[in-house]
């Protein structure tokens, strides 16, 4: 039921339905409208936060986040192979 309620909210939001810096519904009042547990709806927002989706706003809720690119930063070396290749 999570895995649903997530790839429908996943939808919505790229499909732009939910617009970036838009406030999604408390999980109270979508557990409600949607006749599921409100674990469900933590579960799917919880998920959605972990994946860069949205965001949590405090005490306000979450809100549909901004796309960022993310650029790759390239690898570190340690300091025991930067050691180790310096003898």
């Amino acid at each position: 039921m999570t895995r649903q309620l997530t790839d429908q909210l996943g939808d919505l939001i790229s499909g732009g339905a939910l617009a970036i810096g838009s406030l999604l519904p408390s999980e109270r009042t979508l557990a409600n409208s949607l006749g599921v547990a409100r674990n469900v709806v933590r579960g799917s927002y919880e998920y959605l936060e972990k994946a860069g989706i949205v965001q949590r706003d405090g005490r306000k809720g979450r809100r549909v986040r901004a796309k960022t690119s993310r650029k790759k930063a390239a690898p570190r070396k340690t300091v025991k192979k930067a050691a180790a290749k310096k003898r």
